[in-house]
């Protein structure tokens, strides 16, 4: 059987053991977290008793998938650095989270989002919002999917169609398991995987015998990689760049992506977390992104080692796994490029579940629903979510002629900023009537559908772009064009203020105090239990370190081999120590409080 399973795959029977171990630990997460989950705040946001640096893992693993390592590295083999300004515009957006946005997310006091933006602009933005949202959350989670597919679908020989449903299918079982904790839990363990995996990739990449080392690496790589002036039909590039880093920044600080910061114990937490998120942003790229462009010097011609894709070059980062990991290890390199997906997959069904139940299901269909009624619910729906996720993912697999870099830019230039617009204004402006939010989501959408339709490059005499460059000048005016003219139309609603109804006005100005008054621990009715949850994160990095560890003894290889493994295992585990202690201390240190004389 198993000789049946591997027939036209690139993977060993140790490489299939170490996905199978995967699957079969993300699953445990999920029971291993079952009884955190009391009520619908608990199965939904952890109950806003999490610590920072669970938070921070999460909000970095949510923008972060398998597409990184397929369009985005489709984009590194061909232009080399100029991909990772995407990144920094990412880690540019957590630190505008750490400065000022994370803890008045947390300040909401909300479970869901959603109920921020209801509590800012009213119950009809409430449902709009929602109604919008899910769809959006339901395509890029299908780009994600579909991006995993097509690396999934080079390791097994599978067909596409049947990877995109099988590991939907696991996504959804794992994701209804659990709730928030285990999900948050498994995002912590699968960054440790794969930034370890990571690290060794690009290690091994630069060891290759083609490449030479880091000097190798520098003065083979094409010229346009670091000077991008140099890339082919670069009209726009320094534009492009600029907008990269707007773009992200102005998507990560709406109210929206604040869900995140909702989870945790308090300000201090938030903002740390945020940082976390950030830094992680920094570093990610410089390891992420050697290997595809190490596979440019091994190997110009992907097209010749990956016929079957619509675009080879998405194929950059698995073909130097190919080249250089040692036995069973490109295994964990599928695990890598599973956990970046699932980490982002499992994290949109529960924030859709919660949205679905806290502002449509209980307010207008079932106002004194139970907690246990709506924890059921949220399960149910998770699983719908789940399942029209696999259904966009099978959609985008037929848009065999685009891009992955390409939709998923254009998607969040074209549909998330107007969306997202709102959401980042609405947080620091008052003064605005109800209807500045939804009119401005449609002004973005409207201008967004005009250059789509019918905007003409040869009304400014562009019509002679090359297909690079007229993606590039989409991306642009889109981006820009959108943060501009979404912008300038909420700032001219401003002038209607006077005419709002006297109960939004309160409502509004109840909201802007909230965002005002610090959260503390205290605020919340059930303290924290902080050493049981870097006790059981602790267990669970044991075990998935251990595992890796014996991967060293037991699986055939050099000694190189050998050490590659070692250190991934001793990474994870090594963390888990960290927590360990730091959860002891914690708890010695409660204990000498409580034992001090009145």
């Amino acid at each position: 059987m198993l000789d049946s399973i591997l027939k036209d795959s690139l993977l060993t029977g140790y490489d299939l053991i170490v996905i199978l171990f995967y699957f079969s630990f993300m699953f445990g997460v999920g029971f291993v977290f079952h009884h955190f989950n009391k009520d619908a705040s608990d199965y939904f946001r952890g109950g806003g008793k999490m610590l920072w640096w669970m938070v921070g893992a999460t909000a970095f693993m949510t923008q972060f998938s398998a597409w990184t390592f397929t369009g985005a590295a489709g984009k590194a083999y061909q232009d080399g650095s100029l991909v990772a300004w995407i990144f920094i515009g990412n880690a540019l957006g957590f630190f505008g989270n750490y400065l000022y946005m994370s803890y008045r997310f947390r300040r909401m006091r909300v479970i869901t989002a959603v109920e921020g933006v209801r509590d800012r602009f009213g119950a009809v933005n409430e449902q709009l919002f929602t109604w919008m949202q899910v769809p959006i959350s339901i395509a890029y989670a299908g780009i994600w999917l579909n991006g995993l597919a097509i690396v999934a679908a080079s390791f097994f020989g599978l067909d596409m169609e049947a990877t995109i449903w099988t590991v939907g299918i696991v996504v959804v079982v794992m994701s209804v398991a659990g709730g928030s904790w285990a999900i948050v839990a498994s995002d912590f363990i699968q960054l440790l995987l794969l930034m370890a995996i990571a690290i060794v990739t690009a290690i091994l990449a630069l060891g290759h015998p083609a490449i030479g080392g880091i000097g190798g690496f520098l003065d083979k790589v094409p010229a346009h990689h670091f000077n991008w002036r140099m890339a082919e039909h670069s009209e726009f590039v320094y534009f492009w760049i600029i907008t990269a880093l707007i773009v992200q920044t102005f998507k990560l600080n709406n109210m929206y992506e604040g869900y995140r910061y909702l989870c945790v114990k308090n300000d201090k937490h938030a903002k740390w977390a945020a940082l976390t998120a950030s830094l992680l942003m920094l570093i990610g790229p410089v390891i992420w992104f050697i290997p595809p462009m190490a596979a440019r010097i091994v190997q110009p011609d992907l097209a010749s080692v990956f016929p079957e894709l619509g675009n080879p070059a998405e194929g950059a980062y698995i073909f130097m796994g190919m080249q250089t990991l040692p036995v069973g290890m490109l295994g964990l390199l599928a695990c890598g490029l599973f956990a970046a997906t699932v980490s982002s997959m499992d994290s949109g069904l529960n924030r859709n579940a919660g949205i679905f139940v806290k502002n449509f299901y209980q307010p207008l269909l079932m106002r004194k629903a139970t907690g246990g009624h709506l924890l059921l619910v949220g399960k149910i729906t998770s699983a719908i979510f789940g399942i029209l996720i696999i259904l966009a993912a099978l959609y985008i697999n037929q848009l065999e002629d685009m891009p992955l870099f390409d939709i998923m830019i254009q998607f969040g230039s074209l549909i998330a900023v107007p969306f997202a617009a709102p959401l980042v204004l609405g947080m620091i402006i008052k003064r605005t009537p109800a209807w500045s939010a939804w009119s401005t989501v449609l002004v973005g959408f409207a201008f967004s559908l005009f250059l789509k339709k019918w905007f003409n490059l040869s009304w400014i005499g562009l019509d002679d772009l090359s297909s690079r460059g007229k993606s590039d000048f989409d991306y642009i005016v889109s981006g820009i064009g959108n943060i501009v003219i979404c912008s300038g139309w909420f700032f001219m609603t401003i002038a209607f203020h006077r005419y709002a109804p006297a109960k939004y006005v309160e409502r509004v100005e109840e909201f802007f105090q909230r965002l005002a008054t610090p959260v503390t621990s205290d605020d919340e009715p059930e303290k924290a239990n902080d050493a049981r949850q870097s006790n059981t994160l602790a267990v669970l990095c044991y075990v998935y370190g251990g595992f890796i560890l014996l991967l060293a003894v037991f699986v055939p290889n050099s000694m190189g081999g050998r050490l590659s493994y070692v250190f991934c295992g001793s990474l994870i585990a090594g963390v888990g120590a960290a927590l360990h202690y730091v959860a002891r201390k914690g708890a010695k240190k409660n204990e000498e409080v409580q034992d001090r004389p009145a």
